[in-house]
């Protein structure tokens, strides 16, 4: 079955740098895009990033210039390298993949905190 497990949250401060992993495994990963999404408390969650097979990435305008999304198909991972982090980043962020049948499915979310 699809699993997804991201690691890499962590504190950090204003303007620091955080590197998101998402490992995949249960499907044929380099099949598929993956994305990136975060939930802010009170809010609803959003598309961050999106890395397509063809190797093209789309990212939200709130994280253009800051964030990079990558992924490496010999590893089965996408990860999410984060520049610049600002007090309005923090939130879960969680990996997804639009599978088969338009399933959505996620891992557990890391969690991203950004203070001084």
């Amino acid at each position: 079955q699809v699993q997804l497990v991201e690691s890499g949250g962590g504190w950090v401060q204003p303007g620091g740098s955080l590197r998101l992993s998402c490992a995949a495994s249960g499907f044929t990963f380099s099949r598929y895009a993956m994305r990136w999404f975060r939930q802010a408390p009170g809010k609803e969650r959003e598309l961050v990033a999106v890395s397509s097979t063809g190797g093209s990435t789309n990212y939200a305008d709130s994280v253009k210039g800051r964030f990079t999304i990558s992924r490496d198909n010999s590893k089965n991972t996408v990860y999410l390298q984060m520049n610049s982090l600002k007090p309005e980043d923090p939130a879960v962020y969680y990996c997804n993949l639009i599978g088969d049948y338009s399933t959505w499915y996620w891992g557990q979310g890391t969690q991203v905190t950004v203070s001084s």
